[in-house]
C-alpha cells in the first residue's frame, strides 16, 4: 500500500486539462444522472443542423457522440482545454472558438438550432437565446445547488448554499426569452477511496476549493487521509429550453 505522501505526489503530478475522469478507476466513484446527459445529447446533436457546444472542456463529451451535425461549433475559454479540444475535435469536423466565459457568444444572431453545454462555469442565457434560431433547443446539465459540498465544507467551513438554484435559472432563462422544457435536479453519490482522489479532484475542479494546493491544505489532507473513504453528494441540474 502507498503512503500518504507517495499518494499526494502522485495526484499533484497528474495534468488537469480537459474533462477525462478516467484517472479516478478504482480510486474514487460517483453516480450518474438518470437522464444519460451524453446519450440524450448525441441524439439531439444527430438531427440538428448547426450545434453549439458552449464550454467545452478538452471536448471529450462531444467527441464521444457518434454523429455531430453539418456545422458544429464549440467554444472554451481556458488555454490549456483550447489545445486538447482542438486535437480533437478538428478531425472530427468541430471547430473550436476561443471565446472568456464572461463575454458575449462570437456568433451572429439564430446561426444555431441547437445550443449544448455540460457544467457550464455561469449560463448566459441572454446570449444562449440570442444565438438560438427561432425553435431552436437549448439542452444542458448543470452543475446544481451544493453539490459536493460535504468535501468542500470540510476544507473551507460552512458555506452559502444559495448558488446555482435552478429557480432562479429558470427565472433568468425566461427572462431572455426561453421557453423550459424540462428542469429537474438529482443529488448523486460520491465516494472517494484515496487521498489521491480528492487532491487530484480538487486541482481538477478548481472551483471548489479556490487555490486549492496540497501545501497549502496538508493538515487537513492528513485529517481526511484518517477518515477515508469519504462520502459526498454531487448535485446535477437537467435544462432543457426552446426558443419560441
Amino acid at each position: 500500500m502507498r503512503s500518504f505522501e507517495e499518494l499526494v505526489a502522485e495526484a499533484d503530478a497528474e495534468p488537469t486539462e480537459g474533462w477525462d475522469f478516467s484517472w479516478f478507476e478504482g480510486r474514487a466513484t460517483e453516480a450518474r444522472p438518470s437522464w444519460r446527459y451524453q446519450q440524450s445529447m448525441g441524439a439531439r446533436m444527430a438531427t440538428a443542423n448547426a450545434a453549439l457546444d458552449i464550454q467545452t472542456g478538452g471536448g471529450e463529451v462531444l467527441a464521444g457522440i457518434p454523429k455531430r451535425p453539418p456545422l458544429c461549433v464549440a467554444t472554451e475559454a481556458w488555454p490549456p482545454n483550447v489545445a486538447k479540444a482542438t486535437a480533437l475535435l478538428h478531425p472530427l469536423g468541430t471547430v473550436v472558438v476561443a471565446s472568456p466565459n464572461e463575454e458575449p457568444l462570437p456568433f451572429a444572431d439564430g446561426a444555431f438550432d441547437l445550443v449544448v453545454s455540460r457544467h457550464p462555469v455561469t449560463p448566459r442565457f441572454d446570449e444562449i437565446a440570442r444565438v438560438l434560431q427561432p425553435g431552436g433547443t437549448y439542452f444542458a446539465q448543470h452543475v446544481g445547488p451544493a453539490s459536493v459540498f460535504e468535501l468542500v465544507e470540510f476544507f473551507l467551513g460552512p458555506q452559502p448554499r444559495d448558488g446555482r438554484q435552478p429557480d432562479r435559472e429558470r427565472a433568468e432563462a425566461e427572462a431572455a426569452g426561453l421557453e423550459i422544457v424540462d428542469l429537474r435536479t438529482e443529488r448523486l453519490r460520491m465516494e472517494f477511496f484515496d487521498i489521491g482522489a480528492v487532491v487530484y479532484f480538487l486541482r481538477k475542479v478548481i472551483w471548489m476549493v479556490p487555490g486549492f494546493t496540497s501545501a497549502q491544505y496538508m493538515p487537513k489532507l492528513k485529517e481526511l487521509h484518517e477518515r477515508l473513504p469519504f462520502v459526498a453528494h454531487s448535485s446535477r441540474t437537467l435544462f432543457v429550453a426552446r426558443k419560441a
